[in-house]
C-alpha cells in the first residue's frame, strides 16, 4: 500500500499483518482530504472578483492547502485557458465561465491558511495521509493529488493550526497594504453551527469596515445538486451567486 509495506493484490494478508494498527488508526485518525479538482470550479469565481490589486489569499480549512496554490495550476474550460503550471485541471463545463474572465491575470502575494489539524505534505507521512483517504481505484484522482502534492512542495503556502472562527479576527486584522484581501472556504463552513456562522461572518463584517474585502464560499446547492458558487463581498455581506459545481469539481454550471 502507501508505504510499500502491503499490496491490494493482497488485502487479506495485509490486514492479517496489520490489522491491529489498522484498527488503531481508523479509530484515531480524523478524515482529511483535500481535493484540487475543486480548483477549477473555484478559479472563474476568483478571477471574478480580482481587482487590479495583488491578493492576499486566506483560507479557511485548508486541509494540506492544494488549493491556496489555485494560480500555480494550468486550467481548460471550453471557452478559453488560464495559467500554465505543471498539472491541468478540465472538466465538463455545462454552462462555460465567459470567455472574458479568463484574459484576467492575478499575482499572489501571500497565502495563508488555518485548520484544526492542516496537513503538511512537504512530509512523506502527512503526503501519505492525504493519500490515505482517496479510494485506491480511483487511479485518475490519486495521480492528480500526487501532481499538486508536488507543486506545494516547491513553494508550500503557510498553514496554521486552530479554529479558525476564533482566530478569523485575528487573521484579518494582519493584511498587507496595496493587496486584496480575498477570503474563501471550499466544504468547510457546512459543519459550523449558526452561531459560529454568525461569528464569521461578523468577523468579516467588521474587519472590512476600513477596506473593503471578499468572501469567496460555496455551500449545497438547491436539492442538494453539487455546490453553489458564490462571493460575499463586505463590509454589506451583498452575495452574488456565480455558478454550480461537481462536489468534486467534475462538472460546472456557470450562471446558475
Amino acid at each position: 500500500m502507501l508505504a510499500g509495506d502491503a499490496s491490494f493484490d493482497d488485502a487479506g494478508g495485509a490486514l492479517e499483518r496489520h490489522g491491529a494498527f489498522l484498527a488503531r488508526w481508523a479509530a484515531e485518525q480524523e478524515v482529511q482530504t483535500n481535493e484540487v479538482q475543486r480548483a477549477w470550479g473555484l478559479l472563474p469565481g476568483f478571477l471574478s472578483v480580482v481587482d487590479g490589486r495583488p491578493l492576499d489569499l486566506l483560507e479557511l480549512g485548508p486541509s494540506a492547502g492544494l488549493n491556496l496554490l489555485w494560480d500555480r495550476y494550468r486550467y481548460r474550460y471550453s471557452t478559453g485557458h488560464w495559467g500554465d503550471g505543471p498539472l491541468e485541471l478540465a472538466g465538463e463545463d455545462r454552462t462555460p465561465p465567459p470567455r472574458e474572465l479568463f484574459e484576467r491575470r492575478v499575482v499572489v502575494t501571500r497565502r495563508r491558511g488555518i485548520d484544526r489539524s492542516p496537513v503538511d505534505v512537504t512530509t512523506e507521512h502527512g503526503a501519505r495521509l492525504l493519500q490515505a483517504f482517496v479510494w485506491a481505484d480511483q487511479t485518475e484522482r490519486l495521480e492528480r493529488l500526487r501532481r499538486a502534492i508536488d507543486v506545494v512542495r516547491r513553494d508550500p503556502p503557510e498553514l496554521l493550526r486552530g479554529d479558525y472562527v476564533a482566530e478569523l479576527p485575528r487573521l484579518l486584522r494582519d493584511r498587507v497594504p496595496g493587496a486584496q484581501l480575498v477570503v474563501f472556504q471550499t466544504a468547510s463552513t457546512m459543519y459550523l453551527g449558526e452561531e459560529e456562522l454568525r461569528a464569521l461572518r461578523g468577523a468579516l463584517h467588521d474587519a472590512a469596515r476600513d477596506e473593503p474585502l471578499v468572501f469567496v464560499t460555496t455551500g449545497r446547492a438547491p436539492a442538494d445538486d453539487g455546490f453553489a458558487l458564490e462571493v460575499e463581498r463586505y463590509p454589506d455581506g451583498r452575495r452574488e451567486r456565480l455558478a454550480v459545481f461537481d462536489f468534486h469539481g467534475a462538472w460546472l454550471d456557470w450562471g446558475r
